[in-house]
């Protein structure tokens, strides 16, 4: 009985170190391989997660912070100004201009680029030298989310960006369903003033605008941000008119419709500013934008004639 207590923990010592040794002899565990599909259709396969990301849209930059990867973004672009953390970002260039040599010099393992941004045949250059490239570029809601899942994956937060995507796509659910069975409302969404911009139907922002029950006037237009007379938008004659601007301030050619007293939107007061870093970067920040929308939206419901009669 006393040599099998004695012989215990010599049992013992001799698995604990075969555990030991079985373990060292191992090394590290192999990393673990990561693929996504972009917004090109594109397959973009990685080794292992993302270590060192550059950011060539201040949006994209939002959206790798969103999915948990801010700190493993080593560049980024000029007015990447969201989370306040992405102003320590170092700066490559702007979105239109990229620094080659301040990019090559970061050493990146992937490089997320804007498809409808950013200069095509730099971004091209960067693929040539073999840096991994995964364009986006989100077209609807659905692929905002899907861009939140994917980025995740490639970084190594599949977990967060799986947990920020579905978050995002409840609670565009939630406004459609306040919102989006509501008696239409006739939007014109001004981008600029000289010239006169509006956008079309294939952009997010008049994704916004249907989920709030509005029509974009100008959304059959063919390019995506149309260029127009102004006399074609008082021919229109929107219900509301909308815009966003460059800063968080109201433009002054918000208050220029006044000038025609007879347009509806002027008559009844449904002239709107929507903050545009909350509505024109595809971020999740967009739905609260999209809110601001919905609620413009109701309020011009609540000054038509037959509302007050």
């Amino acid at each position: 009985m006393h040599s099998k207590k004695r012989l215990l923990p010599l049992i013992s010592g001799i698995l604990c170190l075969s555990t030991w040794l079985t373990t060292a002899t191992a090394g590290p565990a192999a990393p673990t391989p990561v693929t996504a599909i972009d917004d090109r259709g594109q397959e973009t396969s990685l080794a292992a997660p993302a270590a060192r990301i550059i950011s060539l849209a201040p949006h994209i930059t939002e959206l790798l912070f969103a999915v948990g990867a801010g700190d493993r973004i080593v560049g980024t672009v000029s007015f990447s100004d969201y989370p306040p953390a992405a102003a320590d970002i170092p700066r490559i260039g702007s979105y239109k201009q990229l620094d080659m040599e301040s990019i090559l010099a970061l050493k990146p393992d992937l490089v997320v680029a804007w498809s409808s941004g950013n200069v095509q045949t730099q971004v091209e250059r960067l693929a040539r030298l073999g840096i991994p490239i995964y364009y986006n570029d989100p077209q609807d809601f659905e692929q905002l989310a899907l861009a939140l899942e994917r980025l995740g994956t490639l970084a190594g937060r599949a977990s967060q960006g799986q947990e920020a995507a579905e978050d995002f796509r409840r609670d565009r659910r939630a406004l459609e369903a306040q919102y989006g069975d509501r008696p239409r409302v006739t939007v014109f969404y001004q981008v600029w003033d000289r010239p006169l911009m509006t956008l079309n139907n294939q952009h997010l922002i008049s994704r916004a605008i249907e989920i709030c029950g509005g029509h974009n006037l100008f959304g059959e237009l063919e390019a995506l941000v149309p260029r127009l007379d102004r006399e074609v938008v008082l021919a229109a004659n929107p219900e509301a008119i909308l815009g966003g601007g460059m800063g968080e301030d109201s433009p002054h050619w918000i208050e220029d419709w006044r000038r025609w007293p007879t347009l509806t939107a002027t008559a009844r007061d449904n002239l709107f500013f929507i903050p545009p870093s909350l509505l024109q970067r595809a971020t999740p920040r967009i739905l609260e934008g999209t809110r601001l929308i919905c609620e413009a939206l109701e309020t011009a419901r609540t000054r038509r004639p037959e509302a007050s009669g």
